[in-house]
């Protein structure tokens, strides 16, 4: 306090001097333009999307590629009836599986640097979660709950100019949703009286990651067939599971009565009653093969070569699923993976004919 007394005495009672006068006019041209320390945004992202009957699902990141400054944090708000996780793995870390994805929760509004794993656990409609990025970097995005719905963010330096702002991510965000939503359940050829579409969709691919359109139905929702008459059911997406349940069981895995493999691979059941618990277990396409993978200069292991065989066991995943009817009656049946998305359907069994 003294020394700024000393100096503003000294201030008033000195001569005018010109040169006094022009550092003065400096220094406070110098503190009125003096940069300020940039403050830290705050982007906003969707995870999913869906359509009014939430038949049509979009399991994607809108959008899944951003540019944001380092000290920055990005809020995602949930737009979907069906789970996702906002989540960030390290560069060692193994991906968790879909039963596992909400073991490891952290708690919202964590930073992310690449160094600890962060996970929002299942998220579903209205939920948020926010992350912020200290350090610059380019961090890979994923939805545990969706193999092929992931993203990337770039973290830049504050130095750096941004390539974006948000309205161009608001618009990229509509434009991707409107895309995804419009095009599932496209695909579907359906002219055979006994068969089913269990499920539809397709995966797109641009520079942040994989998006997935899915339609989360039967095509068509309802069957009517005769007495020892079959219906098969062939999920056509190329990621999403799906089941067909009937009666009151709530297991994918438990398959019911009577149930066989055909010769070329099919799962196939008998259903004598509306109340018999029979499932297809998890109904989707088959995996890839294996690829080779030894290390260079050893012996290749039965593990490197080995593919999934056709036809495949009851044990694996499916990709038809076919069920006689023995008795008339209504056999209501549902995907137990999405039925809370109205993935329902029936089969009118009526008498055989004569």
């Amino acid at each position: 306090m003294r020394h700024r007394s000393r100096l503003a005495g000294a201030t008033l009672q000195a001569p005018f001097n010109s040169n006094s006068a022009f550092f003065a006019s400096m220094l406070v041209a110098a503190v009125l333009i003096a940069p300020q320390a940039a403050q830290a945004a705050k982007w906003n992202a969707t995870a999913g999307a869906q359509s009014g009957d939430r038949g049509r699902q979009a399991w994607a990141f809108l959008p899944n590629e951003l540019w944001i400054h380092a000290g920055d944090s990005i809020f995602w708000s949930v737009a979907s009836d069906d789970t996702h996780t906002v989540s960030f793995l390290t560069a060692s870390q193994l991906r968790p599986t879909i039963g596992h994805d909400s073991d490891v929760i952290t708690p919202d509004g964590p930073s992310f640097d690449g160094s600890s794993f962060v996970n929002s656990g299942e998220l579903t409609f209205g939920q948020t979660y926010t992350v912020k990025f200290p350090a610059a970097g380019n961090f890979k995005l994923s939805c545990l709950a969706h193999l092929y719905m992931n993203g990337t963010i770039h973290v830049l330096k504050p130095s750096d100019a941004l390539p974006y702002d948000q309205a161009f991510y608001d618009h990229q965000a509509t434009d991707e949703r409107n895309h995804l939503l419009s095009e599932a359940g496209h695909r579907v050829d359906n002219e055979r009286h006994d068969r089913v579409i269990a499920g539809t969709g397709e995966i797109v691919a641009n520079g942040g990651g994989f998006q997935t359109g899915a339609a989360v139905r039967f095509f068509p929702e309802t069957r009517t067939v005769h007495v020892g008459e079959t219906v098969e059911w062939t999920n056509i997406d190329p990621m999403t599971p799906h089941t067909v349940t009937f009666g009151l069981n709530d297991s994918p895995g438990q398959r019911g009565v009577n149930a066989s493999l055909d010769s070329d691979g099919a799962l196939h059941a008998i259903v004598g009653l509306p109340t018999d618990n029979v499932s297809s277990g998890g109904l989707g396409a088959l995996p890839a093969d294996r690829a080779v993978g030894g290390n260079p200069g050893l012996p290749l292991t039965f593990k490197d070569l080995m593919q999934w065989p056709l036809p495949v066991t009851v044990k694996d995943v499916n990709q038809r699923f076919r069920v006689t009817f023995t008795h008339p009656g209504i056999y209501n049946y549902r995907c137990v993976f999405h039925d809370n998305l109205g993935m329902l359907g029936r089969v009118i069994v009526l008498e055989a004919t004569k």
